[in-house]
């Protein structure tokens, strides 16, 4: 017999053993006793009838970087990122929206270098506006942003990387991120270099630095 059958068989019980009351015994106080333990157990019975969900830990999820074959696929992997694992829509929208809490992120592709997108993501520390107010002293605003390469969400530097084509590629702009830049070639390796080359509108080429914890 299962954990709810048994729960509800025990229902049936008290509610028969208050209707014994009520039918059986005279005295107020008990009859009493007995009508409460009816209503009680009915509610048990119902909440019993409610189908029961498991409730289970979220699956991890995993993406194949060495899957994507062009920097259209990665910017297709970094759109499932951007609205799943990276938890980006959490906060920031693509478009006017009155319910997002962050910058609007249309665009961003287009205004920003993918070196300082990347430095921003991994360090949202390193660049925040100042306070500045008329009666003190400017106070610096807090980073609320998560470093998106460390837990909880802990990124990949490859899917960081389909993250920034990704919105490059939703701003209009050319996708500079090149797929066998990012792929690691020893993952041992204390320290790895990524090359992001400039497309021919002009955006210089940039190597970005990451050590491996």
């Amino acid at each position: 017999m299962s954990e709810v059958a048994l729960l509800q068989l025990i229902g049936l019980i008290v509610v028969g053993l208050g209707i014994s009351i009520l039918l059986f015994i005279k005295s107020k106080f008990l009859r009493v006793i007995g009508f409460v333990v009816i209503v009680l157990g009915s509610f048990s019975l119902v909440a019993l009838s409610v189908p029961q969900m498991a409730s289970l830990p979220p699956a991890i999820e995993s993406f194949d970087i060495a899957s994507v074959e062009s920097p259209d696929d990665l910017a297709s992997l970094g759109q499932k990122i951007f609205f799943s694992k990276g938890q980006c829509a959490l906060c920031h929208s693509i478009g006017p929206s009155e319910s997002a809490r962050c910058p609007d992120l249309a665009g961003i592709g287009a205004k920003l270098a993918p070196e300082f997108i990347y430095e921003s993501l991994t360090d949202p520390q390193a660049y925040i506006y100042l306070d500045f107010r008329h009666d003190q002293l400017p106070e610096e605003y807090p980073a609320q942003m998560p470093y998106i390469n460390k837990n909880p969400i802990a990124l990949s530097q490859p899917e960081i990387y389909s993250v920034i084509a990704f919105l490059q590629k939703m701003s209009g702009e050319p996708i500079s991120i090149k797929v066998e830049d990012i792929m690691s070639p020893d993952p041992d390796q204390e320290e790895e270099k990524v090359a992001i080359h400039g497309t021919p509108s002009g955006n210089a080429s940039v190597v970005v630095a990451q050590a491996i914890d």
